[in-house]
């Protein structure tokens, strides 16, 4: 019965552990570009959570929609932007709405993480010892 009950005292104290608890990463901005008709990256590796923004440098409207349906960054004016947040991994491919030539694909990553690496501290005043405080 000792047993149990240390077993799960010792469960609760690792649940709340900071080592256990990877932080996940800020979500990043990936820009492309839309230039004589073409993405610029037409291909763009980014992680699912990231944002990314399509910026229309042609005179043309030009739109970026998911081939899947799942997103539409509607019309986007010559000097205006569209973007949209990637959700899930898998490859994107995408297309302008008004120039179906003009395509391009996201390739979505799963997000890493990051656990936060543990700070050293003395173990007792006269002690050189470090030990992990997390």
């Amino acid at each position: 019965m000792f047993k149990k009950y240390l077993f799960i005292l010792v469960l609760a104290i690792g649940a709340h552990s900071p080592l256990l608890h990877a932080k996940a990463p800020e979500p990043k901005t990936h820009q492309i570009e839309i230039q004589s008709f073409v993405f610029v990256p037409a291909r763009i590796e980014v992680q699912a959570g990231d944002v990314v923004e399509w910026i229309n440098r042609d005179f043309a409207p030009h739109t970026a929609a998911a081939d899947n349906g799942n997103w539409d960054t509607d019309l986007i004016k010559n000097g205006a932007m569209g973007r949209t947040v990637t959700t899930l991994p898998g490859l994107v491919a995408y297309h302008c709405a008004f120039h179906p030539q003009m395509k391009g694909v996201l390739v979505v990553t799963s997000p890493t993480t990051a656990s936060t690496p543990p700070t050293q501290i003395r173990a007792k005043e006269n002690d050189h010892a470090t030990v992990p405080t997390n």
